[in-house]
């Protein structure tokens, strides 16, 4: 009886690492995205302080192409900022929850 039992206890274990592995795979997915969109977001910061830096000086060569790397890095530093708003907000959502 007892080795029945057992069998049972192991079956429960395995299912219950099943299911932390797959967790801890979307979980790092999820961080995996977010370092690739924070790394975009750097890259279009910096062809727009490039931009900047070329009007300023007086080297830029297309003054419409640097108003829309100006313009575009400005939008995806919005754009972000919301995303980081709603998803502290959603963290703190989560928080108040009670059990």
């Amino acid at each position: 009886m007892n080795n029945i039992n057992d069998l049972r206890l192991n079956n429960n274990i395995s299912k219950t690492n099943t299911n932390q592995s797959s967790q801890n795979g979307i979980g790092e997915e999820f961080a995996k995205m977010l370092k690739n969109e924070i790394d975009d977001l750097n890259k279009t910061q910096k062809t727009g302080e490039a931009a900047m830096t070329d009007i300023a000086t007086g080297q830029v060569k297309d003054l419409h192409q640097a108003a829309i790397a100006i313009t575009k890095a400005e939008s995806s530093m919005k754009f972000m900022l919301e995303v980081r708003n709603k998803a502290l907000n959603a963290y703190k959502e989560i928080t108040r929850t009670q059990i």
